[in-house]
């Protein structure tokens, strides 16, 4: 649960925690994507949205590669949790 009454700010957190979580090797790739399919971006800042959605299109191609994988979910975690 966040402190943060915001629900922007509730997505940002859950988007973090779950990226955090796949970094740790504590998800799998499957549940990232399927989460953030879930939760979508409509409660972000464009540039949070426009993150998250570099990250579903590297999930969401067959070809990628795990190290471009990895590497964009860092950048992302970093612009989503800094707003």
């Amino acid at each position: 649960m966040s402190t943060n009454p915001d629900p922007a700010g509730a997505a940002a957190d859950r988007i973090v925690s779950l990226l955090s979580h796949w970094l740790a090797r504590h998800t799998s790739t499957s549940k990232l994507r399927e989460e953030l399919e879930r939760l979508g971006t409509a409660d972000l800042s464009p540039a949070q949205a426009e993150a998250v959605a570099e990250v579903l299109a590297e999930l969401r191609d067959p070809d990628g590669h795990a190290g471009d994988l990895e590497m964009i979910v860092r950048e992302t975690l970093e612009a989503v949790a800094l707003g």
